[in-house]
Formats: structure tokens, sequence, C-alpha cells
């Protein structure tokens, strides 16, 4: 099965460094689906792998974040194409993709707008694919141990991520205030207020390293709250952010009384987190 006889996919990567995690993604799905690699370093070792791989390289000249890479990248996808979002230290097969896609063309889903594959990393661990949207009353099940009790709506984390072709017409580009984290949630949310819906294909099992591209813990940890933040007063204004930001520092002074050593740690680090305020923690941070 060739490009032109598989299903209308375009595989789109945005890469940051790591070119032997790149050259891993790319090897199933190159030569198979067209791809697109939008490079937010620009480094000469990535670009060599995309090039030998038959990829479309795009520079995109500085470090845009995740979000605006897409973008790039969506600009360059031919018009009927859903688009496989793919991390660059994920690893799908393309088999798995067409049945992904086959899944999403079944009668009855003309409404699905996302569709994920279960994911395990390093030792055949599950990761977590499905989530519920970020919300204060959320924040405050969490806090007090009763997330269990959540009844929202969720969305599919965007490691390995089938986007359909009508729903990117119909939402829109992802918001490029997002740097790094909760691109995909917003998205999603966005959809799901016009009537779309996202499933997990559950006969389809990929590959997720997760933070294979990051070496640094501590950055990941703000970026990653800073993006929570940006969501939450998106979403549910300047009130709501208090209302989450208070929930969890409450949380985390619980955890800090209970816990013992990393992880007390942890929590303390956390609850000094959103004292500050996240996005002002990561601010300046994008760029390193």
């Amino acid at each position: 099965m060739t490009p032109n006889d598989r299903g209308s996919v375009t595989v789109v990567v945005v890469a940051y460094g790591h070119p032997q995690e790149l050259a891993r993604c790319l090897q199933p799905v190159s030569g198979e689906y067209p791809v697109i690699v939008v490079d937010n370093a620009g480094e000469a070792a990535c670009r060599r792998v995309v090039e030998a791989s038959g990829a479309t390289y795009v520079a995109s000249g500085r470090n845009l974040g995740f979000a605006a890479g897409v973008n790039k990248a969506l600009g360059q996808v031919p018009a009927g194409h859903h688009v496989l979002l793919l991390n660059p230290d994920a690893v799908i097969e393309a088999a798995d993709v067409d049945h992904m896609a086959e899944v999403m063309g079944k009668p009855g889903n003309e409404l699905l707008a996302a569709v994920a594959p279960r994911q395990h990393g390093k030792a055949g661990v599950e990761q977590r694919v499905l989530w519920p949207f970020p919300s204060p009353s959320g924040a405050w099940l969490e806090a007090l141990g009763l997330g269990w009790l959540s009844r929202r709506s969720s969305f599919l984390v965007g490691s390995i991520l089938l986007l359909r072709n009508d729903a990117l017409t119909d939402v829109g580009l992802f918001d490029e205030r997002f740097f790094l984290y909760a691109e995909e949630a917003d998205w999603q949310r966005r959809a799901h207020r016009r009537g779309w819906t996202v499933q997990v294909c559950n006969d389809v099992r990929a590959y997720h390293a997760g933070a294979g591209t990051s070496t640094d813990p501590w950055l990941r940890e703000r970026l990653f709250h800073s993006s929570v933040e940006e969501l939450l007063r998106k979403w549910y204004g300047s009130a709501g952010w208090t209302s989450a930001r208070v929930a969890a520092v409450v949380g985390a002074l619980i955890r800090a009384a209970v816990r013992r050593g990393d992880d007390r740690r942890q929590a303390w680090d956390r609850a000094c987190l959103y004292l500050r305020g996240p996005r002002r923690a990561a601010r300046g941070l994008e760029t390193s």
C-alpha cells in the first residue's frame, strides 16, 4: 500500500533536537504517508534525518512551540487530508494509522473529531490517554482526593492523535498562546462545544517514550502548569483561575503534610509554584 492508495492522512511532527528519536519516529510512516516535519531547533542533524526519510522539512526559524509549529505544518497539508499529530518520541505503525482512519470513517462516526491509540512507554507501562478537561471544580475534587467523582468531558493527549479534516476546518487552528502542553486540550474543548466527539481506539497500541525529547523535568513541570493556567484563564476567567489556583495550593499542602521523602519535596515545590503563579514562574523559559 502506497501513500496514493492509503487513506488521505498527512503526518505532522514538530521536532526539537534529538535526531535519533526523530529517526525512530519517522521510520514506520515515511514512504507510507506524506510527512511534514517542522524543526523548532534548526539542527542540521535533524534536517539530514528528515531528508533521508523522504519527509518534507520545514525550518521554523526559531522555537515556535508546539501549537505554532503544528499550525505552520497545517498550511502545507493537502485539502481533504486528516492529520496525524505524532510526537518525535512516539512510534506507530502505518497499518495502525490505517485502522484509526478506518474507525474515523465508519458510519455513525461522522462527528468523531479525534482518535488516539492506546499508548505504552518504556518497559511496556500503559499510559493514560483520556483525561478530563481541567476546571476549577475538578481542581477542588483532586485537591480533596475526590477526583474519581468527576463527570467532566474528556480530551485525548496529543502525543499520537488523528484529527479529522472536517473538524480542523470547523474548529480552526491551534491556539498559539499555548507554547507547550494543553494546546490539544484547548482544541478539543473548542471541538466539544461545536458538537464533535473524541475516542480512544483500544485495539491499536503504540509507543510513546514520554518526555523523550526533554531531559529537564523541572522545566517540563513549569511549562506544563503554565499552560494549565493559560487554559483555565481562557475558559473560566480570572475568578475561575483563582479558585483552581487555591485548590492546587491546598491539595499540595495536604500532600506535603502526609507524605515523606521525594513526594513531600515535590508537593512543597508544587505549592510554591502555584503560590507564585505558574505563568510567572515559566516566563522566559520557552526560549531556553
